[in-house]
């Protein structure tokens, strides 16, 4: 997966972009076609806010979160994200159908 993040009105440490990361691996345990994210770090005033798009399968799942600290909004954007990349996933799952349909019905069925 391809990260790419940006700063705004901050400067983008070897710690932050380490520790977004690592969380953003954290995607990848529940769906493997995550191809890429871009993540945005900015400062205004005392909030911290952190936003990403990324790019899953022919989807685009956008997240934010703001708070006095960049480091829990980091944190507070993974689990958005994860959980829109769950509902993804389930969705691309539910389209199969589940022992119904035409060519699974028996001939006492079919009378």
């Amino acid at each position: 997966m391809q990260i790419n993040i940006t700063g705004h009105h901050i400067e983008i440490t070897d710690a932050l972009r380490d520790y977004v990361t690592e969380k953003m691996q954290k995607l990848t345990r529940h769906f493997d076609h995550v191809t890429n994210a871009h993540v945005i770090l900015t400062v205004e005033k005392q909030q911290q806010k952190a936003e990403a798009t990324v790019h899953a399968s022919g989807k685009d799942l956008f997240a934010e979160h703001t708070c006095d600290d960049m480091y829990a909004s980091i944190d507070a954007l993974i689990d958005k994200l994860d959980r829109q990349i769950i509902k993804h996933k389930e969705k691309i799952g539910s389209h199969h159908q589940k022992s119904g349909g035409v060519k699974n019905m028996t001939t006492e069925e079919e009378a």
